[in-house]
Parts: C-alpha cells; sequence; structure tokens
C-alpha cells in the first residue's frame, strides 16, 4: 500500500471525526486530518533536526525539527506519536512522548490538527531511508539560528508548531491561548500528516 492509500479519519475544526479517506484523496481535497509533531532531544538536550526526501507527499526536501506524522484511523495521538517517532529515528523501546498542546494549522499544504509532543531518545538512531535525506542533533541554540535568519526552507507546519512551542514554554504550565489540550485526555484520538526529514548537509 502507498502513502497516498492509507485511510486516515476526517475531522472538523473541533477536531471531531466527520469521516475517512485515503490520504491522497484528503490532501487534494483539502481536507482536515489530524497530524503529531514529536521533538526528539538526545542527552545532551539537542534537538533531532532533519530534512525531508524529495519523495514526500508534501513539503519535499525541507526541513524540519520535528518527527511525526499522520495519525491513521482509528489512531490516538499518543499511539501515533511513538510509532511515528520510532519509526522515522529508526529506534525501538523509545519512552512515551510527552503531550504538550496542540492546534489547527492552516497554510501551506492544507489543514490539520497537530499535536505537539517532546521526547528524550538517548538511543542510536538510524532514520528511515524513505523519510529521512540528512540528520543531525543540533543545540537548540543552532536550531533557532536557522529558523531566524531563513538559510534553511523549512516546513511550514514545523514552524508554526516551533514558534507555538516557545510561546508554550515562555508562558508557563498553562501554555497560551493557543496551546489547547485535546479534550479527551492523553490519549485523544487522531490523525496525523506524514512528516520524515531531513537537515542542512544533505539536499
Amino acid at each position: 500500500m502507498s502513502a497516498a492509500d492509507e485511510v486516515l479519519d476526517v475531522v472538523d475544526r473541533e477536531d471531531r471525526v466527520t469521516g475517512r479517506a485515503p490520504r491522497g484523496e484528503v490532501y487534494a481535497a483539502g481536507l482536515i486530518h489530524r497530524c503529531v509533531f514529536v521533538l526528539a532531544r538526545d542527552g545532551q538536550g539537542r534537538i533531532f533536526t532533519h530534512r525531508r526526501t524529495d519523495s514526500k507527499l508534501v513539503f519535499p526536501s525541507f526541513y524540519d525539527m520535528f518527527v511525526g506524522g499522520v495519525v491513521g484511523a482509528g489512531e490516538s495521538y499518543a499511539q501515533a506519536a511513538l510509532r511515528e517517532a520510532e519509526e522515522e529515528l529508526g529506534v525501538s523501546g523509545l519512552g512515551r512522548p510527552e503531550p504538550l498542546f496542540k492546534f489547527l494549522y492552516e497554510g501551506p499544504g492544507g489543514a490539520w490538527w497537530s499535536y505537539v509532543h517532546e521526547v528524550r531518545c538517548e538511543l542510536p538512531v538510524r532514520p528511515q531511508v524513505s523519510e529521512v535525506a540528512w540528520h543531525a542533533w543540533l543545540p537548540e541554540e543552532e536550531v533557532a539560528r536557522r529558523v531566524a535568519d531563513g538559510s534553511w526552507p523549512w516546513v511550514p507546519d514545523g514552524l508554526e508548531a516551533y514558534r507555538r512551542l516557545l510561546e508554550f514554554r515562555g508562558a508557563g504550565p498553562g501554555g497560551t491561548g493557543a496551546a489547547q489540550g485535546d479534550g479527551s485526555g492523553p490519549d485523544g484520538g487522531g490523525a496525523a500528516p506524514d512528516r520524515g526529514g531531513s537537515a542542512p548537509g544533505a539536499a
């Protein structure tokens, strides 16, 4: 089965499931679906940063500071976050990603509910070659600098998630008006977009 044939839950602007459709149809019709974003840090606190392969359905060859992807039909955000992180990092036995906040992304590529998580990964990574063209563990300061100077093309949804994450942290435990819980507990149901990646030296 190709990525375009994967079945996703279609949701409304309140993140309520209204139906199901193949990913290719969801993207083509601009239907709202669900995604997970996972910020992976190593033991030194550096961020896993990568450049997406040129075969990705959305944002090919763009850089990303998150791993993640679409949530499959009937899958929860929590399940998808762990699955996508392990798949894209190429590890097994990863701890459960911590759910932080959720927001509705609307911009280049379409619209999807995006649940941001964070996870610590001290395992040797072997990123999927079909997803990641280049990768490195970068200090947070370098990621911030690369975002600020515009020298790398970042995936727009990941860039928005990163900016909201900075706001979320700055606002303290309560988050900001842009950051929401999913309303269904830590395992909230969902489906998220395909996100593989790569970073600087690969291109």
